[in-house]
């Protein structure tokens, strides 16, 4: 696709200066970084004790006593030789770390309380003369950090961007920076002829809460993270200290008489107001003077900073906008009818509501808790409402998907079949679930979706296959309502949006809005639909003009980064006030990424295997490193040593006596492309003999571009297709492809679908030639199925007894991808659990799986 880009060239441009502030030629080379000797690994001695370090503190995380003794069986080994080992000690290990000059910014710590100083202790009311600590660390420096790394070279932009569809079909939303809100925002500080030439930083805040520990006391932790909307979205969502840790608010916590106390609850709200306001207080000079800054090309920058958009859940939301719990954070839409639509809120709106209105006419009126700013009023062109990000996964995929729909249709079975039946049809629709056909990155059901405590993970994964196992058992309309809404949300979860992708979510969701009124006339949604988080999906098509696509501004980042920056950091501390030392632990791994980075940038850890390494066990590690590129597929590696060398031979041994003529067959074509009649015609006398030895594969690699999936930076996706007797010493797995079309074979948006039965390569005059044999498949009817959208397939055969397979050799390089099939349940029961290895023989009629991953969605929606 051909991209005009249009770039802020006029006011705020960007443009490299010197350290100084003045402006340098624009060709001009960055200015050199600091001078470090080709073995200067300092603080370390050399590369080994670097890397032992690194080993041992950021990979496995090893504790003080197993440092210890790690470092004297190591110096014991050594000793013989008259040499000392890397590591002397956890002690030793720490300071070297804490004295590396890069990253971990230091942490600060700042105390309140709800009592004024003159005012006499409450016995009734403990919690006001309590001390709450918060702390955090410098988010101008944490900023600078991200700005400066440059790892993110080639990945960052410096100014607001548009991208042009070619014939003037509109704007690409992609990455933030692409998106209105920071052109508009730039336009703003334009006007200050101080900030010529400078680059907008929008600063993305985000706060969640999370648990460590059931058992023990203090269990909740109530993390800040910040990120800046110049990096791409693919860097922010895969990890790469993008987003950072910069502060712990406090969680104050009362007793149970006390607890819901209106005084208490306010002082709760006004606590994370007044914490993020002093927190970020280091950044607002920047947001008027720019501050000059070293970015990831090497070049200075003038920046100017903003508070960008906030990411958080619908009850974090309604806290950070102060608006009453049931009210939309975004427009007046008045519940229990959110559906009625709104004004859209903003923020002086907000003010002259406060201003002129009492406390409950605020409240009952307009949803506003009128007693409490936001803390985004102490800073310049700061509006909360407008800055509220949409939330893919507490939104759709925990909110719509998980809590609405799921648990609805379990409502329905029971309001139709009563609480008995419909526990045997939830017993077979598990069983349908657990019967799916294995897949490439598909987590697996064995007990189907009964399970206690949900993840996103576990969400995400179940909105794969939930929609097939249903059908049958709940109305056509409700069928129809899921399915639209797994098309709004497989379309809002893209990587790149357009004009047509925008009407494409418009008309998904007019029609969940149209025929999710089933859930209403069936009874289990009498009163309606007064649900924020569903009503946010209103407001998608707007924030994506605004913030470009929503993927790089999910919560599920950050739930992913709670990982990381808290729960490890919690179980590694000694659990007696453990906040400061998750915060230091936080910071010495900031520390060693830091370092790691600038070795790497250097050319010193050429080789290192500090990289991620994938478990043995682990099917698909999903991302892959560029170079971008549109698809190949690959071969294992090495081929099976059991299976015979000769083609006839290997027919018998593999059950397929049709092999050597299929195999002569395709080698026709090959070798004769210019002739005009098909291979199927030719005499098989006339078609070359295969003579050399056949190598066997039981898998070969697939590697395509799917950015909106788990990929690499470059956005490449990995998966392994299978077609093996036995997978990991169990059933047999042969797995359905996505191909170019064959002769006699259906295709669907240029895309053929089949189920490899042997992976197999041969020489042919010096020409190496790499092979599937497949078994087609064929479309059943002339479009998708009208409920669930889904193509409809079968087995194709060339006899009606099923007994002569359409079986053809085709190039491996033909194969795009695999395929993920559902078998049609229809109204029959599951009677007993299938082993979803044998499902795909079990069942005559299968949809094509589009919810597999976002990129099958593309592909054959």
């Amino acid at each position: 696709m051909d991209l005009v880009f249009n770039t802020r060239t006029d006011d705020l441009s960007g443009r490299p200066c010197d350290k100084n502030g003045v402006f340098i030629p624009k060709d001009a080379p960055p200015p050199p970084r600091e001078a470090r000797a080709p073995d200067d690994y300092s603080p370390f001695n050399n590369r080994t004790h670097f890397e032992a370090a690194e080993f041992c503190y950021t990979r496995a995380k090893l504790s003080a006593k197993n440092v210890n003794l790690l470092s004297i069986l190591w110096a014991a080994s050594l000793a013989r030789h008259k040499d000392s080992a890397p590591l002397r000690g956890a002690k030793s290990l720490y300071e070297t770390i804490d004295s590396i000059p890069l990253g971990g910014v230091a942490w600060n710590q700042m105390e309140f309380t709800a009592k004024d100083p003159e005012e006499p202790d409450d016995p009734k009311r403990p919690w006001k003369s309590e001390t709450y600590e918060v702390i955090y660390r410098d988010p101008c420096q944490v900023v600078k950090e991200i700005i400066a790394n440059p790892s993110f070279d080639g990945e960052f932009d410096y100014t607001p961007k548009r991208e042009h569809l070619p014939n003037n079909a509109g704007l690409r939303r992609k990455d933030f920076m692409s998106g209105d809100w920071a052109w508009d925002q730039a336009t703003k500080i334009a006007k200050d002829p101080q900030t010529d030439g400078a680059m907008f930083v929008p600063v993305i805040l985000s706060t969640d809460k999370t648990t460590v520990s059931v058992a023990t006391g203090q269990n909740e932790y109530y993390p800040v993270y910040a990120s800046i909307g110049n990096v791409h979205n693919n860097v922010r969502r895969a990890h790469r200290n993008a987003v950072v840790v910069i502060g712990f608010l406090n969680i104050p916590k009362a007793s149970k008489e006390c607890e819901k106390d209106a005084e208490f609850l306010k002082f709760r709200r006004q606590l994370v107001h007044t914490s993020l306001a002093a927190m970020l207080e280091t950044l607002k000079p920047g947001m008027e003077v720019p501050d000059i800054v070293r970015c990831a090309d090497g070049h200075f920058r003038k920046a100017i900073y903003g508070i960008g958009p906030y990411i958080a859940d619908y009850p974090e939301q309604a806290l950070i906008a102060c608006v009453v719990q049931g009210w939309c954070a975004k427009c007046t839409a008045e519940p229990p009818d959110l559906d009625s639509g709104g004004d859209l809120r903003w923020k002086e709106h907000t003010e002259a509501v406060i201003e002129q209105l009492q406390t409950g006419e605020a409240w009952d009126s307009y949803g506003i808790v009128n007693d409490i700013m936001p803390f985004t009023n102490d800073f310049p062109r700061a509006d909360i409402h407008e800055l509220l990000s949409p939330d893919l996964l507490h939104q759709l995929i925990k909110g719509t998907f998980k809590d609405h729909l799921v648990s609805w249709v379990e409502d329905y079975l029971e309001i139709v079949h009563g609480e008995e039946g419909a526990k045997k049809i939830l017993t077979d629709i598990d069983n349908r679930i657990a019967s799916a056909p294995p897949f490439s990155n598909l987590r697996r059901f064995p007990e189907g979706r009964g399970f206690k405590q949900w993840t996103g993970d576990d969400s995400k994964a179940l909105m794969k296959v939930w929609l097939p196992a249903i059908v049958g058992y709940v109305p056509s309309k409700m069928v129809k309502a899921i399915a639209a809404f797994l098309d709004f949300c497989y379309l809002a979860r893209r990587n790149v949006h357009t004009p047509e992708s925008l009407d494409e979510m418009d008309d998904a969701l007019r029609r969940f809005h149209r025929n999710r009124v089933i859930f209403q006339t069936t009874g289990v949604r009498p009163k309606g639909f007064a649900l924020p988080r569903q009503h946010s999906l209103v407001h998608y098509r707007d924030l994506i003009v605004m913030f470009g696509a929503p993927n790089g501004l999910c919560s599920s980042i950050t739930e992913s980064k709670h990982i990381k920056a808290v729960k490890e950091p919690y179980r590694r501390s000694n659990k007696y006030k453990p906040l400061k030392q998750i915060a230091y632990t936080n910071q010495r791994l900031d520390k060693l990424a830091a370092l790691r980075v600038d070795l790497e940038s250097r050319g010193m850890l050429e080789g290192s295997k500090g990289k991620k390494q994938v478990p043995p066990l682990l099917e698909d590690p999903g991302d892959v490193e560029g170079p971008t590129v549109h698809n190949f597929t690959k071969m294992a590696r090495t081929p099976q040593r059991q299976h015979p060398r000769d083609l006839y031979t290997l027919a018998a041994y593999v059950n397929q006596p049709r092999l050597p003529e299929l195999t002569r067959r395709f080698l026709y074509d090959q070798t004769r492309r210019a002739q005009a009649r098909s291979e199927l015609e030719i005499p098989l006398s006339e078609c070359p003999k295969v003579n050399g030895p056949v190598h066997v594969y039981h898998s070969a690699a697939a590697t395509y571009y799917a950015p909106s999936d788990a990929c690499g930076v470059g956005g490449m996706h990995r998966e392994h297709i299978r077609a093996t007797p036995s997978w990991y010493g169990g059933d047999a797995r042969f797995d359905v492809v996505l191909t170019e079309p064959q002769s006699g074979s259906d295709s669907i948006n240029g895309l053929s679908v089949a189920r490899t039965k042997l992976l197999f390569s041969f020489r042919h005059k010096r020409i190496k030639y790499n092979c599937a044999l497949v078994h087609w498949y064929e479309i059943y009817g002339n479009a998708p199925d009208v409920n669930t959208g889904m193509w409809t397939l079968r087995p194709q055969y060339h006899d009606r007894r099923h007994r002569n397979p359409h079986l053809t050799v085709i190039r491996l390089d033909t194969v795009l991808r695999a395929a993920h099939l559902m078998p049609c349940f229809g109204r029959s029961v599951v009677k007993h659990l299938i082993r979803p290895h044998h499902s795909l023989d079990r069942f005559k009629a299968f949809y094509l799986n589009k919810y597999a991953d976002h990129h099958a969605y593309e592909v054959t929606s």
